[in-house]
């Protein structure tokens, strides 16, 4: 009984209130046999899917990648297939294919390649913005030379702002002390039921448990165009920012329909946002007529909008709401 109650705690949480009453004690032993058989079980199910992938222009293993379907799709960094059209493809069991990269994006670190094989081993995508800090997380890699590694650990944070390998500064990414290395990188952030969550991206040396992985729910929103164009095409406004709550108050002065709003943390010099007034601390609650409830929603808006023409933009500054007119601009290659 007490490692079913264990098994259900890590898997789906604690509900509110819920305690069992006929075994008040819990034995370590058998807490920690739980804990390691959900780890034991994402890691049976994912390693297949985990890939090593070897670029045909660089040395040694450059990372690794997660299959997502059956079609020989695989998910990965793009600075770990950077500056490669064509890749080696090594599956957990051994067996070796080429692959081709099909569609990168330096913005979010993500690139996409297709095996020349088909009914691959594949995961499944999860939802990242159900995530709570405190929750399991399981980070798998195949780095070359060794077979599938495994690491366990804890959301730290979310909505973080990371300056990728690539150069670019990714908003709203996972942090987590899974225990990542260079070879990892690419590989899946899975919860308790083996759905991918998160990308692993990056590593914070020297600091001790600070990791970071690109939300999945990002991946699923670009995916289509990485997979039908090879790019995004995306509007730039040259800010950076993070979800925050509304005050209650403002919400019920200004009749708004959301609970959460984009807080502006930096606007770059001479960008699109500065030129329309935005300034440090405002709150985005709408862009192009449509609501901002979260950091995605801005990303999806900006894939979505066309650039070069005039969008509403409306946001919170102090008590105050304002309404400006903002030109996206197609995003820089740097």
């Amino acid at each position: 009984m007490t490692s079913r109650f264990w098994q259900h705690f890590i898997s789906n949480g604690n509900p509110d209130g819920y305690q069992p009453a006929d075994e008040p004690n819990f034995g370590e032993d058998e807490a920690l046999d739980a804990y390691s058989r959900v780890i034991i079980r994402v890691a049976e199910q994912l390693r297949p899917a985990v890939v090593n992938l070897q670029g045909r222009r660089q040395r040694g293993g450059s990372g690794s990648g997660i299959t997502f379907d059956k079609q020989g799709l695989i998910l990965t960094n793009h600075h770990v297939v950077a500056n490669s059209d064509e890749v080696r493809i090594r599956l957990s069991d051994g067996r070796e294919m080429n692959g081709h990269v099909i569609g990168n994006d330096p913005w979010t670190d993500l690139a996409v390649v297709r095996a020349e094989e088909r009914d691959l081993p594949s995961a499944a995508l999860g939802n990242s913005a159900k995530l709570r800090v405190g929750q399991l997380v399981v980070a798998i890699g195949s780095p070359l030379g060794f077979e599938s590694t495994v690491t366990a650990g804890v959301v730290s944070a979310t909505g973080r702002t990371l300056r990728s390998i690539t150069g670019h500064l990714v908003d709203n990414v996972i942090q987590t002390d899974a225990a990542l290395n260079p070879g990892n990188s690419g590989g899946p952030l899975v919860d308790s039921r083996g759905r991918v969550i998160g990308i692993n991206t990056a590593v914070i040396q020297p600091a001790q448990g600070i990791c970071f992985a690109i939300p999945i729910d990002m991946a699923k929103h670009i995916l289509p165009q990485l997979i039908e164009h090879g790019r995004i095409v995306r509007g730039y406004l040259g800010l950076h920012a993070r979800t925050v709550p509304i005050a209650p108050a403002l919400a019920e002065k200004y009749d708004l329909k959301q609970k959460h709003g984009v807080a502006v943390i930096a606007v770059e010099n001479g960008a699109p946002a500065e030129d329309a007034g935005l300034q440090e601390n405002d709150v985005i609650v709408s862009f192009g007529d449509q609501l901002v409830t979260s950091i995605d929603d801005l990303h999806k808006l900006l894939t979505t909008l066309p650039v070069g023409i005039p969008a509403s933009v409306e946001f919170l500054r102090e008590e105050r709401r304002f309404g400006r007119l903002v030109i996206p601009e197609e995003y820089p290659v740097r």
